[in-house]
C-alpha cells in the first residue's frame, strides 16, 4: 500500500521549485475583491521561506530570516514593501508589479475616472 505524504511535507517539497513558490505567493497576494487575510499571507511566506532557505541560506541565516518576517509585516507601507522585496530576494525570488489585464483591454485611470482603450 502506498503511503501518502502529509500535506505540509508535500507542499514544502513542491515549493522548493522557485517557479512554483513564486506562483504560490502570487496566488496568495492577488486581489480577488476581498480583504486580504494577513495570516494567510504570512503563512504562505513562511512556507516559501521554509522550502527555499536551505538552498539559498546557511542554517543560521535561515533561522534569522524566518524571524524577520513578523517584523517586516508589521512595518508601515514603503518600509514594509522594500524590506519584503529584500527578504524575498534572499530566497532567490523577486517582488514585481504587473499590469491588470482587463477583458476589453482597457486601462482605467481611477485618479481622473478616465477609461483608455488600447488595441494590442
Amino acid at each position: 500500500m502506498v503511503k501518502s505524504l502529509p500535506y505540509h511535507d508535500f507542499l514544502i517539497s513542491h515549493l522548493k521549485d522557485p517557479a512554483y513558490a513564486a506562483t504560490y505567493l502570487e496566488t496568495h497576494l492577488e486581489d480577488d475583491g476581498e480583504e486580504p487575510d494577513s495570516r494567510l499571507i504570512k503563512l504562505a511566506l513562511s512556507h516559501v521561506a521554509e522550502a527555499l532557505a536551505e538552498q539559498n541560506l546557511t542554517p543560521e541565516q535561515a533561522k534569522l530570516h524566518r524571524e524577520q518576517l513578523d517584523q517586516i509585516l508589521s512595518q508601515p507601507g514603503n518600509e514594509a514593501i522594500y524590506n519584503l522585496a529584500n527578504w524575498l530576494n534572499a530566497l532567490g525570488l523577486k517582488l514585481t508589479v504587473t499590469m491588470i489585464e482587463h477583458k476589453d483591454k482597457s486601462i482605467i485611470n481611477t485618479a481622473n475616472n478616465v477609461k483608455i482603450t488600447h488595441h494590442w
